[in-house]
């Protein structure tokens, strides 16, 4: 099933992740997918996943190969899904092409189809090779390989702060600290997000809209994206959300997560105002449940990557549970003081021993500021999971 990769091999995977990272705004929640088909050396074929519900990157790449893609190879980033939903199983669309090759970036995470479609495909005698850029395939997606590994969406936590690492003034203005090209950069993680979460403090603040908006999107198709708003997820433990808050006027959904003691009437306020309301268990301490939380959206939200856009309280809450992925800081040159306030609230770190130290991946320049993408280390003990 694995084996020597050639030159050629690397060179048309490559093309095919290439292909992929065109779904990156639009397949939601489907995976980012790429498939080129060769023969001879020559692409005869390609396509990519575009949108749920509309062919797979496999079916795109046979249409377009044609009768060539008998005795071809098949080159696809994720395994060939070997069973039916609203469009057929690609492994054997593959199959009737009569290929006689396919090589597979990676394994389907979901264990309930993970392997089924490289059986299938050997059963039919057709030579398969896995794991060719497998690192590369799984980058696409990282939201997708947690909903299905991990129960829980890939957790990704954008702030924006200044140079002394201060979020806003003491009065709660922020806007803006960082510049319009940074900005543009937010509304990226914006539109390949599957929700976007906030805690109502920072909605009673600073009234967001927490929406993809063409304007700032600097993409050639930020119109089509625009399409898809992504999820606003709010919490809300005492349903202190103003009605004519602008995030419930917006297109799209915006979710209310609380807790079960409120009134029939007063969820049926917000639900009128344009929310749904959804109510989850409370924990002992009568607090939101951030690890129940990211399950219940994995599960019926189908939410692949999740956008955090919050304020220390809320930050520092999902820091301390171990419940971020990745931290998107954005610095910019200017300094807000000691009166402002700060970038994550973590009570208790008394001592050098405590603190909670970051492994950087990346640091650039965004215009006028910078910006660092980061990973949290993970701690010797868990951390609560409850909103303070």
């Amino acid at each position: 099933m694995s084996g020597d990769f050639s030159q050629a091999d690397y060179r048309h995977m490559a093309r095919a992740l290439q292909l992929a990272n065109k779904g990156l705004y639009t397949t939601d929640p489907n995976p980012r997918v790429g498939c080129v088909i060769a023969r001879g050396g020559h692409i005869v074929g390609e396509g990519y996943h575009l949108r749920a519900g509309e062919p797979h990157a496999e079916i795109h790449a046979l249409n377009a190969a044609g009768e060539q893609a008998q005795g071809a190879t098949a080159y696809v980033t994720l395994e060939p899904c070997s069973h039916t939903g609203r469009t057929g199983p690609c492994a054997v669309a593959l199959k009737d092409a009569n290929v006689a090759r396919v090589v597979i970036a990676m394994v389907d995470p979901n264990p309930h189809v993970s392997g089924r479609g490289i059986h299938l495909l050997e059963e039919a005698g057709i030579e398969v090779a896995v794991g060719l850029l497998e690192s590369e395939a799984r980058a696409l997606n990282p939201g997708f390989i947690a909903r299905m590994t991990q129960q829980r969406p890939f957790v990704r936590l954008k702030m924006a702060m200044s140079l002394d690492g201060r979020t806003a003034m003491g009065s709660g203005e922020s806007q803006w600290i960082t510049g319009p090209e940074a900005r543009a950069q937010v509304q990226r993680l914006r539109a390949r997000s599957s929700a976007i979460l906030s805690g109502v403090e920072s909605i009673i603040m600073d009234d967001s809209r927490l929406t993809l908006r063409a304007d700032q999107l600097d993409l050639a198709n930020a119109q089509e994206v625009v399409r898809r708003q992504p999820l606003r997820v709010i919490l809300d433990t005492h349903l202190r959300l103003p009605l004519a808050a602008a995030c419930l006027t917006e297109p799209g959904r915006t979710l209310v997560i609380t807790t079960p003691d409120h009134s029939d009437e007063k969820r049926q306020r917000l639900t009128l105002a344009g929310a749904e309301v959804q109510v989850l268990p409370a924990s002992d301490t009568g607090r939101i449940d951030l690890a129940l939380m990211l399950a219940w959206l994995a599960e019926n939200e189908q939410v692949n990557e999740l956008l955090v856009e919050t304020g220390a309280t809320l930050a520092g809450a999902m820091l301390d549970a171990e419940l971020i992925d990745e931290l998107q800081l954005f610095v910019a040159p200017t300094l807000l003081g000691g009166e402002a306030r700060p970038l994550f609230a973590l009570p208790g770190l008394a001592r050098m021993a405590d603190q909670r130290r970051l492994t950087i991946h990346d640091m650039r320049a965004v215009g006028r500021d910078w910006r660092i993408i980061a990973s949290p280390q993970a701690t010797s003990a868990t951390g609560d999971s409850k909103v303070p």
